[in-house]
């Protein structure tokens, strides 16, 4: 599975961010349900009220707050997700089972920060088409199916609390069909007053065999109009992969220190991981700060594409390209936080 930059061009890997679909039959673990005792909840309502008087808000809008329940939720279409609530600022996030993608996470202050596409199917037919979703153990084509099967199977949940969740996969009949290795993956999004921390941790539970893997978060992030996004970071004269140049794809220098999109986006970045959206219809930022593992960027929008959604978000993608090689008892993690702010007048 070793890929190197230049094969990758060489390749002509111009669909390497979209998506191909299966999905695998599998069952997740279903933890009970916690039912909040009258004096917990009392407790929260408080704190909630406390934390939006200082900001102004109503009393009605601190109990509105107060009402939105943590837990293990189901939507319309079956799927099992985990709904995370900050007990002080607000905060949501929602973590989906299937596929183990965070497909919202909404500030103390009611702004959506991930997005997903409206030809997303929400139903486990194929990958969830959006969030933070994973591309395991393989990123883009090769030996196995597309961007690899982590996002098309159930993850378990392994522990959770009103703030954070942690999910699990494991190998199954399933994935050994295409990558016979022992190896676990767990996935930890937790919510903090400031921002939504994510961990991605792969162990090779081998007694003797190494493995080799790419690993991204092919996250989708919301967007006001496409025009009026910058995306800041250290961009300039950085080489990238720009795939939608010829059949094979280009290396290219980046001469810019902002990236504006104005045409059909798939570029690799190599050595980019500091990338911080700057949104001008909202007047909000958010850094992807990516503190361990994650080495590259990738930067992806189907311009254009009014059924895809393109005018509404963009991909920022946390990402090893190189391959890492775990030796048996070994493991890698890969730490990424979304830092909500505000753009400097």
């Amino acid at each position: 599975m070793k890929l190197s930059l230049a094969l990758l061009a060489a390749t002509a890997l111009t669909g390497a961010s979209a998506f191909s679909f299966s999905s695998s039959p599998q069952v997740a673990f279903r933890p009970s349900a916690t039912s909040l005792s009258a004096s917990k909840n009392r407790l929260k309502i408080a704190s909630r009220t406390q934390w939006a008087e200082s900001r102004g808000y109503s009393d009605g809008a601190a109990a509105a707050a107060a009402d939105v329940k943590a837990g293990l939720m189901t939507n319309d279409e079956g799927l099992e997700y985990v709904k995370l609530v900050h007990p002080d600022t607000g905060a949501t996030s929602e973590v989906y089972l299937y596929g183990g993608v965070v497909t919202s996470y909404i500030d103390g202050e009611g702004t959506e920060f991930i997005a997903v596409r409206p030809d997303a199917k929400m139903d486990g037919s194929k990958p969830i088409s959006g969030g933070l979703s994973h591309c395991w153990p393989q990123f883009g084509p090769g030996e196995i199916q597309q961007h690899g099967f982590a996002r098309n199977v159930m993850w378990t949940v392994a522990s959770m609390s009103d703030t954070s969740v942690t999910l699990e996969m494991a190998p199954s009949d399933y994935t050994k069909e295409m990558w016979d290795k022992d190896f676990l993956c767990s996935f930890t999004a937790t919510l903090e007053s400031d921002r939504l921390s994510t961990k991605m941790h792969v162990e090779n539970k081998g007694e003797e065999d190494s493995f080799d893997f790419q690993a991204a978060l092919h996250s989708y992030f919301t967007v006001s109009a496409i025009a009026d996004l910058e995306i800041a970071g250290s961009f300039e004269g950085k080489e990238f992969l720009n795939k939608m140049v010829g059949d094979e794809g280009e290396m290219q220098t980046e001469e810019r220190s902002v990236i504006t999109i104005g045409e059909e986006y798939d570029r690799v970045y190599k050595g980019v991981n500091d990338p911080v959206l700057k949104d001008k219809g909202t007047g909000k930022t958010l850094a992807v700060l990516n503190e361990a593992g994650w080495e590259d960027t990738v930067l992806w929008n189907p311009y254009g594409n009014e059924g895809m959604g393109y005018d509404n978000f963009v991909c920022v993608e946390s990402v090893k390209f190189d391959p890492v090689t775990l030796e048996a008892g070994g493991s890698w993690t890969g730490d990424m936080s979304l830092v909500p702010g505000a753009i400097e007048e």
